[in-house]
């Protein structure tokens, strides 16, 4: 069995040359902001100090105490939507729950 023909090396022309530059310094770049944006978001995460691995319902309390006013909006928006009287009735299974889970 033969060998299939591999052509020597050959060096670039200028402007070949030109055109590898400018796609490495490309590269460069955008690694660069890669690791720019990861590192952004390693400090944010550390800046909030909410784990990754926190569960979702841990972080909406989270969210509701740092946020209580955006809370109290929604929470109406909510009721106001679902209506008096099944609020009523909600209020009449969760009330004692909630009341007796505080002790």
């Amino acid at each position: 069995m033969s060998h299939p023909f591999v052509p020597p090396p050959t060096t670039p022309t200028p402007e070949q040359q030109a055109v590898l530059e400018r796609i490495a310094a490309q590269r460069e770049r955008l690694r660069a902001r890669r690791v720019a944006r990861d590192q952004a978001a390693a400090q944010a995460a550390a800046d909030t100090g909410v784990p990754a691995d926190m569960p979702w319902l841990a972080k909406a309390v989270l969210f509701a105490r740092e946020h209580p006013g955006l809370t109290a909006s929604a929470t109406a928006a909510m009721a106001m939507a679902v209506g008096p009287r099944r609020l009523v009735r909600w209020a009449g299974v969760l009330l004692p729950l909630l009341l007796r889970n505080r002790r």
